[in-house]
């Protein structure tokens, strides 16, 4: 199985290429956007050496499906899908922020918990809560959109008065983000499942806003089993988690958090068709659907026919 980890293709009216970790992006004249979601994976921040065949298919057609699910809330970027591992969808001029969702007191937010804030982002969190529990109402912890390096917590104060989002935006693109959210809660929870927390990206074009990249996928979002949540909570066990944070524990568990000095471990064959796996099981378990892997032969090339067919249908 091939792993596409690196394209370079030159589409008809390119003018522009993107490397993100996991998604190379390209511009297409003033209009038009091709993302091609590769087989690279990330965690800590850092790029594996190793790619994971149809994790891209994967993060792509799931993306796919709930920009097609949440389109009545809002307009959003996605044009097509014609291929597997591509979008290709409207260039929108980004806001700077990533919209950060939680229902839970999981992750990033747990942390700065147990270390005694009650303050996030600006938000205030009750006192005298455990890890994972649902929070009264689901909060909003924006981060900074970081070009390089990590992003950065910030609060909607400071995003407004730094000028960064207009207070009118701002105050639209939380309305959106809370109805997606609940959009994407009631969608997990028809198949068993806890949408614990996720983010958004927007953007703006023609004086409109947009919902743009991936949404509720298991890179962005985090998911809970429904079953046995309550039981678990109780007893302050883990819960059972259906998201990429099997990676990161993988990689804690060999010594690796992305600090100076660390080395990742050896990504075996076992250890790549491993996570593959795992993706196609996330797949399954957030769409109800059987996954269906695509042709494998000629990767590269397909990705370019397809693209240039749908791109010429645009013109």
């Amino acid at each position: 199985m091939e792993a596409i980890v690196k394209t370079d293709f030159n589409f008809p009216g390119q003018n522009g290429h993107y490397v993100g970790k996991v998604r190379d992006v390209y511009s297409i004249g003033d209009d038009y956007l091709v993302m091609v979601v590769s087989d690279r994976i990330s965690a800590f921040d850092v790029v594996l050496p190793k790619g994971i065949p149809f994790k891209g298919q994967v993060l792509n057609q799931i993306a796919a499906k709930f920009l097609d699910a949440t389109a009545d809330i809002l307009p959003n970027w996605k044009i097509a899908v014609p291929d597997p591992m591509v979008t290709i969808g409207h260039k929108c001029e980004p806001f700077k922020v990533e919209m950060v969702i939680r229902g839970y007191l999981s992750g990033h937010a747990w942390r700065e918990y147990k270390a005694g804030k009650r303050t996030i982002c600006g938000v205030e969190m009750p006192d005298g809560m455990v890890e994972n529990q649902k929070f009264p109402e689901p909060i909003i912890t924006p981060t900074t959109k970081a070009a390089e390096g990590h992003d950065e917590d910030i609060s909607k104060d400071e995003i407004i008065a730094q000028g960064i989002v207009s207070k009118e935006d701002y105050e639209q693109l939380e309305a959106y983000t809370k109805a997606i959210f609940k959009r994407g809660t009631e969608m997990a929870a028809g198949m068993g499942l806890i949408l614990v927390d996720t983010k958004y990206e927007f953007g703006k074009k023609d004086g409109k806003i947009y919902l743009m990249d991936e949404i509720h996928t298991p890179d962005s979002s985090r998911y809970f089993y429904a079953e046995g949540y309550e039981d678990r909570l109780a007893k302050g066990e883990k819960q059972k988690q259906l998201s990429k944070e099997f990676v990161r524990e993988w990689l804690m568990a060999n010594g690796f958090q992305g600090q100076e000095g660390q080395t990742v471990p050896e990504m075996t064959d076992d250890i790549v068709n491993g996570i593959t796996d795992r993706y196609i099981e996330l797949y399954e378990n957030i769409t109800g659907e059987k996954f269906i892997k695509a042709e494998s032969g000629d990767i590269l090339s397909r990705i370019e026919n397809n693209v240039k067919e749908c791109l010429l249908s645009l013109a």
